[in-house]
């Protein structure tokens, strides 16, 4: 018979072993207290849905990423979740129905077919917060100010951030009269930075030099936040949605600047991460040596449309696994533990429940234990009639 490591776990699902268990913990408890302070309200949405629900809007993108199952009580197919945030729009749009701005948070672990190309993992814990009903500047800086505020909890320090806008190429693209499949190769160029094969593709297809030319240059237009003036000047005949993305990505850039006169800031208006739902501004955050991103959002804000309801959205997520293994780990806060004795004393079960009660961590030893081979650690002695917590 061929022998089996039964104990093997299949490649890029992890389990989280005491130490990191407790940290991770520790980190997810404090994240959903500062999404709360920022006035994100918490869902928990399923592990599995239908897939025409887990499919629909920016899920469809997932499709490859997606567990799928059978419903053993409908016949239905579904879906092990891939992504929380189409899940978290579906809530918005369809649950909670509110008239005005909902702020939502969450933390859950989802699953995929494949790796992650940054964390390697196909079982991140993602961490998130989205904001409905609001189409704005205010809204977008506010998020990011968020996801930066939570790598900082994370221990990340001086991130930089990475800053797009996907109106540009969409325009752009429109404009020139690319059909869908030209748009998808030109987008694929784009995020390749493949700049030969971009104007051998441009060449090739013979559009008018004043259609092709702003297309060429979105390859070129990455750099700090000078960029945006060199964008204005070779774009300067792009149609209207060009300019206003570029005012707003100014306008971000401003707001982002005088809150955080620190961060560095980088813009990229060839990077088009999250193209095929996304509806205005996206942004990555990046920290030295790395090259993925870190934490990742923006504006989506058709996705509510296959709900029934059409709202303004923008948001970001991150891998709390992929940051804790990123950052340094600080020293542990492991809490204190009292042994208490295998005895069978009324008084002494009164003495367990008090301690317990006041959050004293309380391991009790079973029959046969003796605590002479325990950890070093305070122990219930009973003097008298009596027990009180001792050194060793």
């Amino acid at each position: 018979m061929e022998d089996v490591n039964r104990w093997l776990l299949p490649d890029g699902l992890e389990e989280a072993l005491p130490s990191a268990a407790r940290r991770l913990e520790t980190l997810r408890r404090a994240i959903l207290d500062q999404f709360d302070v920022w006035g994100y309200d918490l869902v928990m949405p399923p592990m599995a849905e239908y897939l025409d629900s887990l499919l629909t809007g920016a899920g469809q993108e997932l499709d490859l990423q997606t567990f799928k199952l059978t419903d053993q009580l409908t016949g239905k197919l579904m879906g092990v979740r891939a992504d929380l945030t189409p899940q978290v729009a579906r809530i918005d749009a369809h649950r909670l129905r509110d008239p005005g701005t909902t702020r939502l948070c969450y933390v859950g672990t989802v699953l995929r077919t494949r790796a992650d190309e940054w964390s390697g993992s196909r079982s991140p814990l993602q961490a998130g917060a989205e904001l409905f009903g609001h189409d704005g500047l205010d809204s977008d800086v506010e998020i990011i100010r968020l996801m930066l505020a939570t790598l900082d909890l994370c221990g990340v320090r001086q991130p930089s951030i990475d800053l797009g806008h996907v109106d540009i190429f969409r325009s752009l693209a429109r404009v020139a009269g690319l059909d869908a499949p030209r748009e998808r190769l030109f987008f694929d160029l784009l995020q390749r930075k493949a700049i030969p094969e971009i104007e051998e593709t441009l060449a090739e297809w013979q559009l008018d030099p004043e259609l092709a030319q702003p297309l060429r240059v979105l390859v070129d237009l990455n750099g700090g936040p000078d960029v945006l003036v060199e964008a204005r000047a070779r774009l300067a005949g792009a149609p209207q949605p060009v300019q206003a993305a570029l005012d707003h990505l100014g306008a971000v850039v401003a707001r982002l600047q005088d809150a955080l006169p620190e961060l560095d800031v980088h813009i990229d208006l060839g990077e088009l991460r999250g193209y095929s739902y996304h509806t205005g501004l996206v942004f990555a955050a990046f920290v030295p040596g790395s090259g993925q991103e870190i934490a990742r959002g923006g504006r989506y804000n058709e996705i509510g449309r296959v709900f029934g309801r059409a709202r303004a959205a923008t948001g970001f997520s991150t891998d709390l696994k992929a940051l804790l293994r990123l950052v340094t780990a600080p020293p542990e806060n492991r809490r204190e533990c009292v042994l208490a004795p295998a005895e069978d004393d009324a008084g002494l079960e009164r003495a367990i429940a008090e301690l317990r009660t006041r959050g004293v961590r309380v391991r009790r030893l079973l029959a046969g234990e003796t605590m002479e081979n325990q950890e070093r650690a305070q122990r219930l002695i009973r003097r008298g009639q009596e027990w009180t917590v001792e050194e060793p």
